[in-house]
């Protein structure tokens, strides 16, 4: 290729001929740099490539470069990297095959033409070379990135499924991904590859900032396999191969963690499989798998209405049904009262009308549904025929409801505050039996009163269940801050990190926006017992745990994960949650009452 710059000293540049005014010949040099570029051994071949990496990620559906060949280019190099390591130790070349799959998966990931090329282009079998863990984790996380890009469209899906050891590839990957990266990079400080440190913090950061994107990375890793497994989910073919025990025992901690919030993960491949009936079949008969999605539906994580998705059509399913109606019914009760839920609209009318139909196909069966699920079932029909009656109850009757439901709220307060803690219980359980169903906002102070003092009583699944049951209640849903802290601790109690950390991280931005002296920030500061108790979750819920555990536990000094992996004393943390309760406990019980009397509010308590 001629210089473009005389002044260059590279032939060929591909920065200077960029630089090129004439469009015409800018391309024809562009396509010949494409051409040449996989056969030369020159120094410096990573610059150009690593520009063509920032525009890709800039730029991704401009067809420019796709016309001119880059794809087929992408493709020579990665397998240059394989087939010649020699070439690949030489300069900085090490660096290329990670910049060439992550050019493909940036370039295919909106524009089905362009993954059709990159199709044609030959670029699937070096992918799956990397896949396979030819070279290493970071180009295995590009490669899996990639390659669910292209199957996620319709017509090129079939070219990655030809190649039969993709799915299975991926469903490894997703499942030692975290384990892989800790053992290969994170563990060992001094071990760590020169290259995947540059790629990771790009030549900005020490061994802190290299470990938290590490993390990030493996996160990355497990979930972009996930995202490729859920292509293969959405046909029936697969899903004997993806619906093995282990795995799909496994799915609902595949949670993504912190630091990959955006992605579905483990629930969003489960909730693709439930849509199957083949997968409803093979999900419902793993009952760890049925009880982590009771959790996740009776959580704050933002993938909540997959968990419930997961639920209702197991329910709805009559071949299912019965084998999980058991374990689903009382999580589906809890959030009869929830009204809108992600895409979700009037769910609990949904959920109502689900169990309802359910009861119904149980008919005469015998042993279908447990007595005690019918009982609970039964009792959410009456409170929704009662809310139906009360439309058309006098005001006057209800006033008399309401006054009477909050005469007694107030003796289990006494009681509460005396240390009477199961008599309260029964007093709020009294009050919730006369207060209207109309009456959202003192039904919410009700259950979560009734809350706490479950937890105090050490009966955490009670807790939860009023809890969940006051934030579905509350506008918005699941923004009621006392309930979740409430709730946080309950889940703490049964070892459920991080669900307990979910509710606590929310319970704190609550308390930021709260104008309640009892629940705002005072100057800006997280609460102590707030801060131990997100810190021992964060600990119990850290990515690496598993991995750290198994390996031995070695950290990096001064990195925040450091602690998480350490098998330290578990007491502090036991005496502080103790000690919160029982400052909850000594503290007045809520009496947040606004009842609603012909279009004005009266205040029959003080508010805490």
């Amino acid at each position: 290729m001629d210089k473009i710059q005389s002044d260059c000293p590279y032939p060929g540049c591909f920065f200077c001929v960029m630089k090129e005014a004439n469009p015409s010949k800018r391309r024809a040099s562009v396509l010949k740099f494409f051409r040449e570029l996989p056969s030369q051994d020159d120094d410096g071949q990573v610059l150009p490539i690593s520009g063509l990496w920032n525009t890709a990620m800039a730029h991704p559906n401009d067809p420019e470069f796709i016309n001119l060949g880059i794809f087929e280019c992408m493709a020579a190099l990665i397998w240059k990297g394989l087939k010649n390591r020699r070439w690949l130790a030489h300069d900085q070349n090490i660096y290329i095959p990670y910049y060439a799959a992550h050019i493909i998966g940036s370039y295919t990931m909106n524009m089905e033409e362009f993954a059709e090329r990159a199709v044609r282009a030959g670029v699937i079998p070096p992918l799956v070379e990397l896949l396979r863990g030819r070279l290493t984790w970071v180009e295995q996380r590009v490669a899996v990135r990639a390659l669910g890009h292209l199957a996620t469209y319709p017509s090129t899906f079939p070219a990655v499924a030809d190649h039969g050891e993709v799915l299975e590839l991926a469903i490894q990957l997703a499942s030692s991904s975290l384990e892989i990266v800790y053992s290969h990079f994170y563990q060992f400080v001094d071990r760590r590859l020169g290259y995947h440190c540059d790629l990771l913090t790009r030549g900005m950061g020490g061994v802190e900032m290299e470990s938290r994107k590490a993390e990030e990375w493996a996160s990355q890793l497990q979930c972009w396999s996930l995202q490729l497994i859920n292509c293969f989910a959405f046909k029936p073919e697969f899903l004997h191969d993806i619906c093995k025990p282990d795995f799909l025992v496994k799915l609902p901690g595949m949670w993504g963690g912190l630091v990959n919030e955006n992605s579905p993960a483990g629930v969003g491949l489960l909730r693709t499989i439930c849509q199957s009936k083949v997968g409803r079949g093979h999900v419902a008969n793993i009952p760890g798998t049925i009880d982590a999605l009771c959790n996740i539906a009776r959580s704050s994580d933002d993938w909540q209405y997959m968990a419930v998705d997961c639920l209702i059509w197991l329910v709805q399913d009559a071949s299912t049904c019965q084998k999980v109606i058991d374990k689903v019914a009382p999580t589906l009760i809890d959030l009869a009262d929830i009204s809108t839920l992600g895409d979700y609209k009037k769910l609990g009318d949904t959920i109502v009308t689900v169990l309802q139909e359910c009861m119904q196909q149980s008919g005469n069966s015998r042993g279908a549904i447990s007595a005690q699920t019918k009982a609970e079932i039964d009792e959410l029909l009456r409170s929704k025929q009662s809310l139906k009656l009360e439309k058309s109850m006098p005001k006057e009757d209800l006033h008399i409801k309401q006054a009477a439901a909050l005469v007694v709220k107030l003796e289990g307060n006494s009681l509460f505050s005396s240390g009477n803690i199961a008599g309260a219980a029964e007093k709020y359980s009294e009050a919730l039996a006369l207060c209207p169903m109309k009456s959202k906002k003192e039904r919410v102070v009700l259950y979560s009163n009734r809350a706490q003092c479950y937890l105090l009583l050490q009966q955490p699944l009670a807790a939860i269940s009023d809890a969940t049951r006051a934030l579905c209640l509350h506008s918005p849903v699941n923004r009621h801050a006392k309930s979740l802290w409430r709730r946080a601790q309950a889940y703490d109690m049964l070892g459920f990190a991080k669900e307990s950390l979910l509710d606590a991280i929310l319970f704190i931005n609550e308390c930021s926006q709260s104008n309640d002296p009892d629940l705002s920030l005072k100057q800006n500061k997280v609460p102590d017992y707030a801060e131990r108790l997100v810190k021992k979750q964060m600990r119990a819920a850290w990515l690496f745990r598993e991995a750290a555990l198994k390996h031995g536990g070695v950290h990096c000094e001064g990195d925040a994960s450091d602690a998480f992996g350490q098998e330290a004393d578990d007491s502090e943390w036991e005496t502080a949650s103790e000690s919160d309760a029982e400052n909850d406990a000594t503290g007045e019980a809520d009496d947040e009452t606004e009842w609603k009397n012909d279009g004005h509010q009266e205040d029959f308590c003080e508010k805490s």
